[in-house]
């Protein structure tokens, strides 16, 4: 896997954990289109970085555990850096592809 393809699939795990920050990792897989083990594998390498907390909790009464994940501030910083990367990205290949019809 290329570098650009992991860090548009962290930005992906990122935007889905901000929007279900208590999915479990089978539905983020599921709606990411990630198999259980790369969802792992880029949650562990957010981790990591710092980008990413991982929290366990149990509720008592029903006896029943889940995770929740929580974009640290430096996660945030880098999820907006990626999108102003990418906006900035497709404001070249706009110009680009304007200059080309502007010259036909």
């Amino acid at each position: 896997m290329d570098n650009n393809n992991k860090v548009q699939d962290n930005f992906e795990v990122l935007r889905k954990i901000q929007k279900k920050p208590k999915a479990s990792q089978r539905e983020l897989a599921q709606e990411l289109g990630f198999s259980l083990g790369k969802l792992n594998y880029c949650l562990r390498a957010l981790k990591d970085k710092g980008l990413v907390k991982i929290s366990n909790f149990r509720n008592k009464k029903n006896k029943i555990s889940y995770i929740q994940y929580i974009i640290t501030p430096k996660g945030i910083s880098f999820r907006t850096k990626l999108t102003l990367d990418f906006m900035k990205r497709k404001m070249r290949e706009y110009d680009q592809l304007k200059e080309e019809l502007d010259q036909k």
